[in-house]
């Protein structure tokens, strides 16, 4: 039976490389269709929950795990030799900048070889980590290629971009459109047809290119945007207006204007890395993306801003940075999720620490913080009790989660720095907005 027809009696394999935020999702959703998946890590802890049932992500319950796992349907191992039992392999694992702030494909580049490795006739392999144009048509189809299997005979290769949004409350893996574009025609369709499984909607466009440079100028998009806002922001504060106010008044506005709001910076994987990537190989066509470019700039000045409102906002009160209690909320990148990458509120405690600050956090998804790549912070949340609370000469909002009870926090702090306009419903002037 050729892959096609396998596909069409839903009689396929699916290998998913990479059981993070991307691909453990997306597994899930095969074997809910009554798809077998085996997934690939190198983390054999995250294997052996996915085995047993339990969930490592926040937003995703352990039961939705439990389902398929009990019946075999989701399988994990760190086992690469049975990517040679699978009919579709999907690679899900990060792409990084390095310290350098260039492209790190090495996550990608090494799957590529542990698949060449076990790559047989009649399998499909579709890059889903967020990279630059012509990565899949030439970094991993170089590599595939030397195995001696033909492109478009004997294997098939497309890239489809990731687009999760962890704990979004209108959209799932499911319901969130699929763009989809192979090294050739019947690449393409093929993919297609297998995301049509489990997809609703899957586009499909006429290039891996094409799809690469679709998922970069979706988050350039915000990334611009939202570096126009904290722009903006850091004006008007010294203006004393009210940024959030503004954009209010401005979203009336019916058309032609879509709102973006203000932080401490930007988190996640997307937004702060893949900007990046296309501005590292523009320099390969002796192109400056000069916009692109200020864009992150901006956005990676804010968790300073934000520390230099501190500074004058506890001397405005009598007290100094240096030796100043401060107790930071929320520590993950966004709100009511445990996901910490590229956190801007990690980046405040740097900043925080090195200005001599005593920095505490409280964060009910993330108990402790873990040793990270790039922070080091042996720290455990502190309990929001009213004792604690006025133990802090400042408490900085960082993420809004919304178990926070703004008007409980404010009777017992003593200063409020609210990044986010959490505590926007409540006039005080212990409340500092920035």
């Amino acid at each position: 039976m050729n892959l096609i027809e396998k596909i069409n009696k839903n009689q396929f394999i699916v290998g998913i490389v990479g059981l993070g935020y991307v691909g453990l999702p997306l597994g899930l959703e095969f074997a809910k269709k009554n798809i077998d998946v085996i997934g690939f890590d190198v983390d054999v802890k995250k294997v052996k929950m996915i085995n047993k049932g339990v969930s490592y992500i926040k937003h995703i319950p352990s039961e939705k795990i439990h389902k398929v796992s009990a019946t075999g349907k989701l399988f994990a191992t760190s086992d690469f030799s049975k990517l040679r039992n699978v009919d579709v392999i999907i690679i899900c694992v990060p792409t990084p900048l390095s310290i350098n702030r260039e492209p790190d494909l090495s996550y990608v580049i090494n799957s590529a070889k542990e698949i060449a490795k076990y790559l047989r006739k009649g399998q499909l392999v579709s890059l889903e980590s967020t990279t630059y144009p012509g990565t899949t048509d030439e970094e991993i189809l170089s590599i595939l290629n030397k195995t001696g299997l033909k492109l478009g005979k004997d294997f098939f290769l497309a890239f489809s971009p990731e687009r999760e949004d962890p704990n979004n409350p209108d959209f799932e893996t499911s319901t969130i459109p699929k763009v989809v574009g192979g090294i050739t025609k019947s690449c393409t369709d093929l993919a297609v047809k297998v995301y049509s499984k489990v997809i609703n909607k899957v586009v499909p466009v006429s290039s891996a290119r094409i799809a690469e440079a679709a998922k970069l100028l979706e988050n350039i998009y915000r990334s611009v945007n939202i570096a126009l806002v904290n722009e903006l922001k850091m004006v008007f504060d010294r203006m004393h207006i009210d940024v959030w106010e503004v954009i209010k008044a401005a979203s009336t506005k019916p058309f032609g204007f879509t709102p973006f709001y203000p932080g401490p910076g930007l988190g996640g994987h997307c937004i702060p890395i893949d900007p990046f990537y296309l501005t590292w190989k523009a320099h390969e066509y002796e192109i400056s993306t000069k916009f692109i470019e200020l864009a992150g700039e901006i956005n990676t000045f804010m968790p300073y801003y934000v520390v230099q409102r501190v500074m004058e906002i506890l001397n405005e009160n009598r007290k100094s940075i240096n030796g100043a209690k401060i107790l930071l909320l929320g520590l993950s990148y966004k709100k009511d999720i445990d996901d910490l990458r590229e956190s801007p509120s990690l980046k405040l405690i740097e900043i925080l620490q090195e200005k001599g600050a005593n920095v505490d956090y409280n964060d009910d998804y993330t108990h402790e913080i873990p040793q990270l790549r790039k922070y080091s912070f042996k720290k455990k949340s502190v309990k929001l009790t009213p004792e604690n609370i006025r133990k802090y000469d400042l408490l900085l909002l960082s993420t809004d989660h919304s178990y926070y009870d703004v008007d409980f926090i404010h009777k017992h702090a003593k200063l409020i720095v609210d990044t986010r306009n959490k505590f926007g419903s409540i006039k005080s002037k212990k409340i500092y907005k920035t």
